[in-house]
């Protein structure tokens, strides 16, 4: 569901997008699940028969790695409708990842879990 237009690598940098997808579970309770995805850069080295392929080109000599972008994910799940609130996380979350910042993921994603959520229909 993170990915609807399925799992493709693409030879440029793709726009990180944003989306709710709603999931029903046997029960009939909602669990929303907030996406985040963006394009990151992977080393694409083909080798064939002896000589790199390297996008369509055939070399015997030197590697050149080709760059792609493949697709990740990060998904937030809960029982509570708040995707504007999901998608600042997620934000936060792809900035220090993305920016190598000097905080570690683990300590972030805990302090995301433990913070207190008001009750429905209440303040933010």
């Amino acid at each position: 569901f993170c990915q609807p237009g399925g799992w493709q690598l693409s030879k440029e940098r793709k726009q990180p997008t944003f989306f709710v997808v709603v999931l029903t579970d046997i029960d009939s309770e909602r669990h929303y699940c907030s996406c985040l995805t963006f394009y990151e850069a992977e080393i694409n080295l083909q080798v064939r028969d002896g000589t790199k392929e390297i996008e369509g080109e055939e070399e015997s000599g030197l590697i050149q790695p080709a760059e792609v972008f493949a697709p990740k994910s990060l998904v937030l799940v809960s029982r509570l409708d708040y995707p504007e609130i999901f998608r600042a996380c997620l934000g936060l979350i792809y900035t220090v990842y993305v920016d190598s910042l000097n905080v570690s993921l683990e300590t972030l994603i805990a302090n995301l879990c433990s913070c207190l959520v008001p009750a429905s229909g209440g303040s933010q």
